[in-house]
């Protein structure tokens, strides 16, 4: 940091993400105190950003050490069991009405990122736009009280070619759902 800070490189943003679960690290509590005293000493103005998958906010090191960033993002693509078995495919033991109580404990500390598509999996609609999932989801993003929500569609080529985008209209009109609700809501294309 100090060579980005010489350079006068001025990160707005420090993120964790990628092709894996950033809460699963073992020192990830520790990761995120270091994170944060290095971004106060050299950038106080960038902000620490940890995009996750949900599956260890039950563990108190973890919530802890999320509490702490300034973006909390969240995923939760329905609060349909079947749904997230089918296309989220978690590994281990997943446990919804955990995570959704955890993300009720966060409330104004974390963002929703949830993603909307169409399509089907196995031989079964998994498309997630409908009432039937977005009404539920509806109701548990007011009862966590989060202080956004992030939601968007596909954007890569999926595992399975019977996967396709949810449209913008379809988004922009979750948005406005969201939005009656009196939570922001942003969307992506």
């Amino acid at each position: 940091m100090s060579e980005m800070e010489a350079e006068g490189i001025r990160p707005d943003v420090f993120t964790f993400a990628g092709n894996g679960e950033p809460t699963l690290h073992p020192q990830f509590a520790e990761i995120i105190d270091d994170t944060i005293a290095l971004r106060n000493r050299f950038f106080p103005e960038a902000k620490v950003s940890v995009l996750s998958n949900s599956t260890m906010i039950q563990n108190e090191k973890v919530f802890d050490a999320l509490m702490k960033v300034d973006n909390n993002i969240l995923k939760l693509d329905t609060v349909s069991e079947l749904f997230i078995n089918r296309v989220d495919r978690p590994a281990g033991n997943f446990n919804l009405p955990g995570i959704v109580e955890s993300m009720k404990r966060f409330g104004k500390q974390c963002i929703i990122q949830t993603m909307f598509l169409h399509g089907t999996w196995e031989g079964e609609d998994v498309s997630n736009v409908t009432d039937d999932y977005v009404a539920p989801w509806l109701e548990t993003i007011e009862e966590i009280g989060p202080k956004e929500v992030m939601i968007y569609t596909i954007d890569r080529d999926t595992p399975a070619q019977s996967l396709s985008k949810a449209t913008k209209e379809e988004l922009d009109c979750i948005a406005e759902k969201v939005r009656a609700r009196g939570i922001k809501c942003q969307v992506s294309y």
